[in-house]
């Protein structure tokens, strides 16, 4: 049985990214790009997971052919309107909505800014999870890269070993066989990242 890799990523080396319509500014936590590709651009990305603040209302960059997960985890308030579709609802913490890349999304802010985390790949290349782990509740991870990202102070019990990880730090793990873990205490989201065969 393959053993995991773990990673410890420090937030000291996370990247600043504009948004593609410059807009803002997103932070990378972790991501991949093609061979020769600019790891700081959007052309040749493969996959990205990060964080940013969404300050005023306005239009999503154009991803096509990018599947994209985004959750509020700062503040509350964030409501999307894709064009010709019904609005998703993000005003709740902690409850990712998944959508197209292409979709032509405008944000409306009802209660003040908020900070998001994003998971966002080509959907050719990987299929894509964002969860947000209850404490004392057992997950399993297999055949995949698993970024999880602490909000707050946060121990993980893998398998026999406890494994803290302080705020804003993440823990990368790449797993060929089952990979248990269980959150004892503070609060994390899992990014997921499975390569498509």
């Amino acid at each position: 049985m393959t053993a995991p890799a773990f990673g410890i990523l420090d937030p000291a080396r996370y990247r600043r990214t504009p948004w593609k319509n410059g807009g803002g500014v997103t932070i990378d936590i972790a991501g991949a790009h093609r061979p020769g590709a600019d790891p700081a651009g959007w052309d040749g990305m493969i996959w990205r997971f990060g964080r940013t603040r969404i300050e005023r209302p306005g239009p999503f960059s154009d991803l096509s052919g990018y599947d994209r997960i985004l959750a509020v985890v700062e503040g509350r308030g964030l409501v999307l309107h894709p064009s010709g579709r019904a609005p998703l609802d993000v005003r709740t913490p902690f409850v990712p909505v998944r959508f197209p890349g292409e979709w032509a999304i405008a944000s409306d802010l009802t209660d003040g800014p908020v900070g998001v985390v994003n998971l966002i790949a080509d959907r050719a290349l990987c299929a894509i999870d964002l969860s947000f782990p209850a404490e004392g509740v057992a997950a399993s991870v297999s055949g995949a890269r698993c970024i999880v990202l602490a909000l707050d102070d946060a121990i993980l019990d893998i398998g026999a070993q406890a494994m803290p990880v302080p705020r804003d730090f993440a823990l990368s793990l790449d797993a060929a066989a089952p990979v248990d873990f269980t959150l004892r205490s503070g609060r994390v989201a899992v990014a997921v990242i499975r390569a498509r065969r």
